[in-house]
């Protein structure tokens, strides 16, 4: 595996932006937006689907203590049906970046389509959770806490297996979509099939 890069730009603050829950058919989508020192290092820090549970623990406790600056920020079904999955994980990220205490002089934004964010140049960067540390950084975080808040509404509808599948569409999540139909949690949107 490569090494990570630890920076895009030569100067200034820069925070990394990646969200989790793109292609889910429950649940919110979660964005992270993560500024970290220009010496930060880990050797296993990468993008987050790639990493064991215990690893991505492991690392949003890192991440959190060592960050300048981080927020997480979600975006519900109910506006990912109203404005569109695309639209709604760019909002999601420029909602994490409205909650930074430092203001960042650059955004590295993980993939290739976003919105400018005011006043704050970007460059769009595709896997770049798997290039810079400070995208793996906010992958760790949107992916972690997007699996914690699916594990609760789990507990409220057990029947589509969220605490295993966090609202992507497997074959137990599609077949109880069928069977029970759709939740609030739900994409209206999103379509659901059985193969």
């Amino acid at each position: 595996m490569a090494a990570l890069l630890p920076f895009y730009s030569p100067i200034g603050l820069e925070a990394g932006l990646d969200e989790a829950g793109r292609g889910c058919l429950a649940g919110p989508v979660v964005a992270a937006a993560v500024i970290l020192p220009r010496d930060f290092h880990h050797p296993f820090l990468t993008d987050s689907k790639q990493m064991t549970l215990r690893q991505r623990n492991e690392l949003k406790r890192l991440v959190r203590e060592y960050a300048i600056d981080y927020a997480i920020a979600e975006v519900d079904a109910a506006k990912i049906d109203e404005i569109n999955i695309l639209k709604a994980s760019i909002l999601a990220m420029h909602l994490a970046v409205d909650q930074l205490t430092h203001r960042p002089e650059h955004l590295v934004v993980d993939g290739n389509r976003f919105y400018s964010y005011p006043l704050t140049p970007h460059t769009c960067i595709v896997k770049g959770d798997s290039k810079y540390f400070s995208i793996a950084a906010a992958s760790i975080l949107a992916k972690t806490h997007r699996d914690e808040l699916m594990e609760k509404m789990a507990l409220e509808h057990p029947d589509y297996g969220w605490e295993r599948n966090a609202g992507y569409p497997t074959l137990q999540h599609r077949k109880a979509i069928l069977e029970k139909g759709l939740t609030n949690y739900h994409r209206k949107t999103f379509k659901v099939e059985i193969k």
